[in-house]
């Protein structure tokens, strides 16, 4: 059984809209109490207090508070952005051959600095993401194996991370989260321990380098 601290929480959680009105400090706590009153008696199994809600509230506003205060320093040391136009994106099946085939591509192409490459291996699929110049390389190398997507079009942004930032939860949900709020479409993601990749469709490009620029000052708020 959930206590009415945990079942709080769980409801705020489930809903980014009232966690970022309760971390904004726009959304009355009385109001609110009242509002998720009856779900947090369905979670409890029991009859619950407005008043027990509303200090369950305060106690995870702090809490939201704090960890907002962990992010608003770490978005203020977030490092340089690389923005990288004229990409495509393939995704083929797994099979025994695969591997050997990014290795050959990779070879064929470790002279050419300029190129962008970079492979993301899953459980049963592999994306190869990597500038439109050498598409007819990576259609040669990998002309036997079975295509299971292809996306044209593409930039990316690479995003610098402080060193730090595997410590601290949240990260890249508050960068998903402002992409998502302002209806920005992301086709693929890669990471490493401090960078982050994001791909976009061209006509996206610039308005998600605004809106990944513009995080440092919003989070403030």
């Amino acid at each position: 059984m959930l206590t009415i601290a945990d079942s709080v929480e769980k409801i705020i959680n489930d809903s980014p809209y009232l966690e970022e009105a309760l971390r904004s400090g726009l959304i009355n706590l009385s109001s609110l109490a009242r509002h998720i009153q009856t779900e947090v008696e369905g979670r409890t199994k029991k009859t619950v207090k407005t008043g027990a809600i509303i200090m369950a509230l305060k106690r995870l506003s702090s809490s939201i508070k704090k960890k907002n205060t962990q992010l608003t320093e770490l978005f203020s040391n977030l490092g340089d952005m690389t923005v990288r136009s004229n990409l495509v994106e393939y995704t083929f099946a797994n099979s025994d051959s695969l591997i050997d085939k990014q290795r050959h591509l990779y070879h064929s192409l470790q002279d050419s600095k300029e190129i962008f490459f970079n492979v993301s291996t899953g459980v049963y699929e592999t994306t190869v993401i990597i500038s439109k110049r050498a598409e007819k390389e990576l259609q040669k190398v990998f002309k036997d194996e079975k295509l299971n997507s292809r996306f044209d079009n593409l930039s990316s942004i690479t995003i610098m991370l402080p060193p730090d930032n595997v410590t601290i939860p949240g990260i890249y949900y508050t960068i998903l989260k402002f992409l998502a709020w302002r209806n920005i479409n992301l086709i693929e993601a890669f990471s490493t321990a401090n960078e982050m990749t994001l791909f976009f469709t061209e006509e996206n490009i610039e308005k998600a380098f605004a809106v990944l620029k513009g995080i440092k000052s919003e989070i403030r708020q």
